[in-house]
């Protein structure tokens, strides 16, 4: 593992630590935790939050969490995953497979393998599958917007060794803080962490077959694309939207803060603030006008 993978873990778990301090489930909340939906034992688990007394089918959302690829698993987004719960609807929140251990295209394949139990298990869980929503920021944008391409795209989607549920993309989603092109001759951190994530450590076909820009398609679904003031990403989300908007998907672009409020990246996670409040509940009653 490079000392970027290293010095990002853990100055990420000590700030995620800090944020959720003293947070407990909330008493409107029912939650199912550690369901397995694959193969590879810890990194393969799920957890479904419902609102209690809910009716029987909700709508869903899928939550892609962040951490650069190389860090992070659902217990790390159980509180903001279960904020989105409380605003009606049932939320998957799923740990995946890491870089460096686990080389690209695992991530995607795992996200992939959630989709698939999320169809499977409508009726266990009172999923209504004909609304199924998804969230992700940062490397978990990342990943959720190349899962998208797969969806939409046969072609992009047969130079992968999975499948995705025939017919299905998600009905919306919301992309948060996150990055959508990779370039090889980049020296900032995003491009730094290639050499863990990717198994030819970044080569420049490499960085081709990632870049969510490059692989969008018409059938790409309705994005809510936001960034803040302090991303360290914002760069990113203007370039997506233009590319999203020319080719004809709706995208309700969001930029929170200003300089006298700086948020900083994934400041959404943080469910004390009130701006990260404001964010999710503009993303749900969003999703919302989908139903």
């Amino acid at each position: 593992m490079s000392l970027t993978s290293m010095f990002l873990r853990a100055s990420f778990k000590h700030s995620d630590n800090k944020r959720d301090a003293g947070l407990t489930t909330p008493d409107d909340i029912i939650r199912y935790d550690n369901i397995s939906y694959g193969p590879h034992g810890i990194w393969n688990l799920l957890d479904v939050y419902r609102p209690r007394n809910a009716e029987k089918e909700l709508p869903v959302i899928v939550s892609v969490h962040g951490g650069g690829w190389v860090y992070g698993d659902k217990e790390r987004y159980q509180y903001y995953c279960m904020s989105l719960a409380e605003q009606g609807f049932a939320v998957v929140n799923f740990s995946y497979r890491l870089a460096p251990k686990n080389k690209f295209p695992a991530s995607l394949e795992d996200t992939n393998s959630v989709f698939h139990w999320v169809l499977d298990n409508r009726a266990a869980y009172g999923f209504d599958c004909s609304h199924i929503f998804a969230v992700g920021d940062s490397a978990g944008a990342h990943n959720l917007g190349l899962y998208c391409c797969v969806c939409s795209d046969s072609a992009y989607a047969g130079t992968y060794p999975f499948t995705p549920p025939a017919g299905f993309t998600p009905t919306a989603i919301a992309l948060n803080c996150g990055v959508y092109r990779i370039r090889k001759e980049n020296k900032d951190l995003t491009a730094r962490l290639m050499a863990d994530f990717m198994p030819e450590k970044g080569t420049e076909a490499e960085m081709n077959q990632i870049s969510v820009i490059d692989h969008l398609s018409s059938g790409f679904p309705p994005c809510f694309l936001m960034t803040c003031e302090g991303d360290f990403l914002a760069e990113a989300a203007p370039p997506m939207a233009e590319a999203l908007r020319a080719i004809g998907v709706p995208v309700n672009y969001h930029y929170y803060g200003d300089a006298q409020h700086v948020l900083g990246h994934v400041f959404h996670c943080n469910i004390r603030l009130p701006e990260a409040q404001q964010c999710n509940l503009d993303e749900c009653e969003w999703f919302k006008t989908f139903l």
